[in-house]
């Protein structure tokens, strides 16, 4: 090393300063890499994906590996720049060479390339898998040693070696990605996958018609105001009951009904006669759950009951693939908007609206946790049926009742408020 020339060493010390940057760039990237954008490209047979995987699996060897050449590359080319600095400038070179390498490795081994690999980790750790390899399989023996040195160190320590960590998602965590996913993923499909992970966080309760909005068929009440229902109704199952919606018999489906109006032969005996039997779901049901009994049991409503067994309500099939892909219907979502805009970007909201809907439309957040709908929301709040013109604040929002109706609160006027001033008025 004595009898080299300065110009030999410099270029010596240059190459080793590129080892360092590579191995700097080599721990980002792949550390930095998606994993599940990974196994996808291994699965289309991604040769240098396959690679870099293999490598992952160990990431303690791998690591090990990359820790050891880098700094071997850096204490050789601080020897070598110790040198150079020496002859040329004496003891003094000393102090020059050790300021000076520490600022180039800082910025041209370190900084830069980490930086790069952070943001280009595919571009940098696929190509340093086909070297980290080779070099895995020729160090492996100083890699086992060091591993297995530092493991007993961490043991000593009481630090497990063993990553608890799951390396599945989490719900949340799924959310998250697919709320960033952004011009990656078209808001349609993006909507739906949300739709998708809420299923299991939101229960048959959140999404039933109330009992108050049901519409069967009374057999209690005149023949002719039984075929009104019938031949005015939007829906093809409805629930049959005498006189009470818990006294419920079965569920009728318009279709079985052709045949007896083609016969000129329909009746209360011969309507009784062709009811279904009726299907039951408990409020507290998961929507995950209860759209594979659904499925598996061939039913398309179902009668929502309370812990007593009294009905509070019904829950179709087609509103728990609402919750998945929004309004089946456009013309429906249309006659059945109980959100209306006004010019003052406030917002006129039937009672009977459920909170969730309202959050989900206007992207708001009024509390989910205890009453469903507007109307029981603000009941719940002023702990009273109020008068018109009542006004309130629940969160961030302010509320004023406007039509009641029957003990219940038809209408009200909603909007967000933008600041903690307003919060004050």
């Amino acid at each position: 090393m004595e009898d080299a020339s300065i110009s030999l060493l410099l270029g010596i010390l240059c190459f080793l300063i590129l080892c360092s940057a590579f191995f700097s760039s080599s721990e980002t990237s792949m550390m930095s890499l998606n994993r599940y954008r990974l196994k996808n490209l291994v699965k289309q047979k991604h040769p240098a994906a396959k690679k870099a995987q293999k490598l992952l699996e160990q990431p303690e060897r791998l690591i090990g590996v990359i820790l050891i050449g880098n700094n071997f590359v850096n204490i050789l080319a601080s020897s070598i720049a110790t040198i150079v600095a020496f002859r040329l400038w004496g003891d003094a070179g000393i102090a020059i060479s050790t300021a000076t390498l520490t600022i180039v490795i800082l910025i041209f081994a370190e900084v830069t390339p980490k930086t790069i690999a952070a943001l280009h980790p595919e571009k940098i750790a696929f190509p340093a898998a086909h070297v980290l390899g080779p070099l895995l399989k020729i160090m492996y023996p100083l890699v086992y040693v060091v591993n297995q040195i530092t493991n007993g160190i961490l043991h000593l320590c009481g630090i497990s070696t063993t990553s608890n960590d799951s390396k599945n998602l989490s719900t949340e965590e799924l959310r998250t990605i697919v709320n960033e996913s952004g011009d990656t993923l078209p808001q349609g499909k993006q909507s739906m996958l949300l739709g998708v992970l809420e299923l299991n966080e939101v229960t048959v309760e959140d999404i039933m018609i109330p009992r108050s909005e049901i519409i069967g068929i009374d057999l209690d009440a005149d023949f002719q105001q039984i075929l009104d229902i019938i031949t005015s109704s939007e829906h093809t199952l409805l629930p049959v009951f005498n006189s009470d919606i818990n006294k419920t018999i079965g569920i009728l489906h318009l279709r079985d009904l052709t045949k007896l109006i083609q016969q000129n032969n329909l009746s209360k005996t011969t309507l009784v006669q062709t009811i279904r039997e009726a299907y039951f779901i408990p409020e507290s049901t998961r929507l995950q759950v209860q759209l594979i009994n659904f499925l598996n049991e061939n039913h398309r409503l179902g009668l929502v009951v309370d812990e007593y067994g009294d009905i509070q309500g019904i829950a179709t099939l087609a509103d728990i693939l609402e919750e998945i892909v929004g309004e089946l219907s456009s013309q429906q979502n249309e006659q059945s908007s109980e959100i209306h805009k006004q010019a003052d970007n406030s917002y006129i909201i039937e009672g009977s609206a459920f909170i969730r809907e309202i959050n989900k439309s206007l992207n708001w957040q009024l509390p989910t946790n205890g009453p469903k709908t507007l109307n029981g929301l603000i009941t719940e709040t002023l702990e009273v049926i109020p008068q018109a013109n009542v006004c309130l604040k629940v969160a961030h929002y302010h509320i004023e009742t406007l039509q009641i109706s029957d003990n219940q609160i038809k209408s009200s006027r909603l909007f967000a408020l933008d600041s903690p001033e307003d919060d004050d008025d």
